[in-house]
């Protein structure tokens, strides 16, 4: 109980608090936290206090935000404006980012979570041979971390989903997500959960610890765009194409500072998930209340996940009788029947306002194609044969990938399968290598039984472990070397350069699962599904038909394998294991406190040219196993970013050698001989994953400050909790101005205040010198993050 006291400065709220509230509607959030409830009365209480406080029609986002508001009566809320002080449902970790989470939550001194939590182990098995295999090889290899994450699970009360139990956001989908829950994952497709009604947010670990810790959350106040969804897919168009389409009109950064809310009459054509449909038990009914088919399109999940990848805070459908089919489906007909009860706060208010509006018409909507290196180039599949001609890019397909978080439900397989069954009866195989990614291991058991993945395999497909695997980079390819120029073709989210093979020369494209699957039987990005024929082997010509697939199968799930550890009632004597001479984990050190003056004689570390994403900052792949030890993955970082001084990544001029060398060493050097530096950056700087080692790490190795055109959401909250300082020219052309031999001196920090820009004076080698202005969005708590040192130095001040 100390502890709550200590923090109370903090408005810190206790596990049970949200349950007490709670207890007339006595339904658990989820069957693995049985005395843990919704609670839409106080969302419906504070959503009242809001209304009534506004006046004016709220959107479903606003209403879901503003429901969770830490203090609806007298919070501050502007949409771009405000910064919200909000309760979060719960919390999820995947491995990765889960070690440093849990790294600083021992650090904060509390002795449980305040909210239920999760671990999920999806991001450390990689691909090599087979799912059976690389498992196995994987528990082998990260028996040391596994082990930390499960004792340390058992120890604070958090849930732990063992190696091979499959991908986090499935997981979540499942088991965790309901209609206006407020969930917050460290993992940048948290947003999936959007498909099931609920605000899910991806966050830093650093953000993940305050919930835990129970802190109030802080998230600026999001705008809301709204796309307006009419008609209904048919033939090769899927969900997938709504966000392949919104993408290319938003781009990447279109959706920065925003929350993407679905509405109009076309969402009742799409079925609540990308994802598997979880714990069912009962046959699947052939329509829905409405008399439309079940199961004719997957995909709200599914066009929530790829939010992410127009910089979205997340999106959000509303709640209907698609979700409420899906809820049942996976044994939580409970949670469906309280959120009828509140359906009203569940859906949009008629005649919101939306700070931008898209509308499309999914009867016109035409299969797409995203690619190369950035998701958001989107070409129609009738044209990327086109393109690619006239662009240079290779045209013959090395791998067609299925799967990942975003397409690996059982109608995603099943229509994978459905065109697979055409090519095997006219005798044709895959022409590309192929490789099949399950969400979780009950999908995994139940393809099996009912026959499609053995279907996948005999048109020449690997089925893979249940993990994330070559989405992030996890993928030990063999058929190409480094620096060779190819084409692969994927179900997944993201594309950009080297993501999911390190080869920089591989052109990512992102598609559905059933257009990744017609195009590795043809082998090559001209063919266009809908119009082209293939031969078969009696020299035939036939021409695919546009698969469909059941949502749901029509027996039970099979749930496979049991992979989930419940943390004990008692953990008194639980410890937790981390060697002092591991090389994977290191326990944290708190990071020096800022000394009251200004930041003089900055050296530029690097000044990056054009896209940097958080894989350029702080590469996945085989880095991954230094997620737990801060250290040993500094070593990786901004080697994947272009300096502008010679067009090279990983090269940098050493200001005092002048000699030129890696990134990490050349911090390294600075940091030894007290060297303060900055990195200067362009546009959307840090889009992508969630990976706060991407701000964990400069500020490790040295680093005071990242100046760049604009920041993407997740990681300018990253740099602000380890104490960096993210700033903006206030003139984007400032950018230029700037030389990587410059030194920079930033003013104004002794009087560092919400809104007021800080001064840089640039000091050019020949003695000449130019100011600047920098801007910032640090409010009064992150201003105290900064003299602290970090949000956890914070924390520990405030404790004691």
């Amino acid at each position: 109980g100390f502890i709550y006291s200590s923090l109370k400065a903090l408005g810190v709220r206790q596990y049970h608090v949200a349950s007490v509230l709670c207890q007339r509607a006595k339904v658990a959030m989820s069957h693995f936290e049985p005395n843990e409830y919704i609670h839409y009365d106080l969302l419906e209480k504070n959503i009242n206090i809001v209304r009534k406080r506004l006046n004016r029609p709220l959107t479903l986002s606003e209403k879901i935000v503003y429901g969770h508001l830490d203090d609806p009566a007298s919070q501050e809320i502007e949409r771009g404006k405000s910064y919200l002080r909000l309760r979060p449902d719960r919390v999820a970790m995947q491995d990765a980012t889960a070690q440093m989470a849990m790294l600083q939550f021992i650090s904060s001194g509390l002795s449980k979570v305040a909210v239920p939590s999760t671990i999920h182990c999806d991001h450390l098995i990689e691909a090599q041979v087979g799912g059976e295999k690389d498992l196995r090889r994987a528990k082998d290899i990260n028996q040391e971390v596994y082990n930390f994450l499960a004792t340390a699970g058992a120890k604070y009360g958090v849930g732990f989903w063992k190696p091979g139990s499959g991908i986090i956001h499935q997981i979540i989908l499942e088991n965790y997500a309901y209609p206006g829950v407020l969930l917050i994952g460290t993992d940048s497709h948290t947003p999936n959960g959007g498909g099931l009604g609920g605000i899910c947010i991806g966050v830093g670990g650093a953000d993940a610890v305050d919930v835990m810790a129970g802190i109030p959350w802080e998230l600026k106040c999001p705008k809301v765009i709204g796309v307006k969804l009419t008609g209904s897919l048919s033939g090769w168009s899927s969900p997938k194409d709504v966000i392949l389409k919104v993408a290319g009109i938003l781009t990447v950064k279109g959706g920065t500072g925003a929350i993407v809310e679905y509405h109009g009459p076309g969402v009742d054509s799409i079925s609540c998930t990308g994802e598997e449909g979880g714990q069912a038990t009962w046959p699947l009914p052939c329509a829905g209340p409405d008399g439309s088919p079940v199961g004719s399109r997957s995909g709200m999940a599914t066009i929530c996940n790829m939010g992410a990848e127009i910089g979205a805070t997340t999106s959000v459908f509303p709640y209907n009788h698609r979700m409420k089919k899906y809820l049942s489906k996976t044994g939580r007909e409970d949670i469906a029947n309280l959120a009828d009860e509140f359906k009203d706060h569940l859906v949009p208010d008629p005649g919101c306002h939306y700070d931008q509006l898209i509308e499309i018409n999914l009867s016109e909507l035409k299969p797409h194609i995203n690619g190369p290196f950035t998701p958001d180039l989107a070409h129609p599949v009738a044209e990327v044969g086109k393109v690619a001609e006239k662009e240079g890019w290779p045209l013959d397909i090395r791998v067609g990938l299925i799967g990942s978080c975003t397409n690996s439900s059982y109608e995603d397989m099943g229509r994978s399968a459905a065109v697979a069954k055409q090519a095997l009866a006219h005798g044709l195989k895959c022409k590309s290598q192929f490789t099949i990614t399950p969400g979780s291991e009950q999908i995994r058991a139940t393809i099996e039984r009912d026959g499609y993945a053995q279907i996948l395999r005999d048109l020449g497909g690997i089925v893979l472990a249940n993990a994330c695997g070559p989405c992030i980079g996890q993928w030990d390819r063999k058929d190409i070397k480094k620096g060779e120029k190819n084409t692969i073709v994927t179900s997944y989210n993201r594309n950009f350069t080297g993501r999911n093979d390190a080869n920089p020369e591989t052109h990512a494209f992102v598609t559905s699962p059933e257009i990744v699957t017609a195009l590795a039987i043809a082998g090559t990005l001209k063919f266009n599904p809908e119009t082209d024929y293939l031969t078969g082997t009696d020299g035939k010509k036939f021409r695919l038909e546009a698969p469909d697939a059941d949502e749901l199968p029509k027996a039970e799930f099979d749930p496979g394998q049991d992979t989930y550890q419940h943390p004990p009632k008692d953990s008194s004597g639980q410890h937790v294991d981390v060697s002092p001479t591991s090389q994977r984990l290191q326990l944290l050190e708190p990071f020096d406190k800022w000394d009251g003056k200004d930041l003089e004689d900055l050296q530029i570390l690097i000044k990056v040219k054009g896209k940097c994403t958080t894989d350029h900052i702080s590469a996945a792949g085989p880095w991954l196993k230094f997620r737990g030890h801060l250290d040993n993955i500094s070593n990786n970082l901004l080697i994947g970013a272009i300096n502008i001084e010679n067009g090279k990544a990983n090269s940098v001029r050493n200001a005092v050698t002048q000699e030129f060398g890696p990134v990490p060493d050349t911090a390294r050097y600075y940091k030894k001989h007290g060297i303060r530096w900055v990195v200067i950056g362009d546009e959307n700087y840090g889009e992508g994953s969630s990976r706060e080692h991407a701000a964990l790490e400069p500020r490790h190795l040295g680093g005071r400050a990242i100046i760049t055109k604009s920041f993407a959401r997740i990681h300018e909250t990253n740099l602000k909790k380890q104490g960096l300082l993210p700033l903006t020219f206030a003139d984007p052309a400032d950018y230029n101005k700037i030389h990587p031999v410059d030194k920079l001196t930033i003013q104004g920090l002794k009087d560092f205040t919400p809104g007021k820009p800080l001064k840089c004076i640039i000091k050019h080698p020949n003695g000449t010198q130019e100011t600047i202005l920098l801007n910032h969005t640090f409010n009064e708590t992150q201003i105290e993050w900064f003299r602290a040192g970090s949000a956890l130095n914070r924390m520990k001040e405030l404790q004691q």
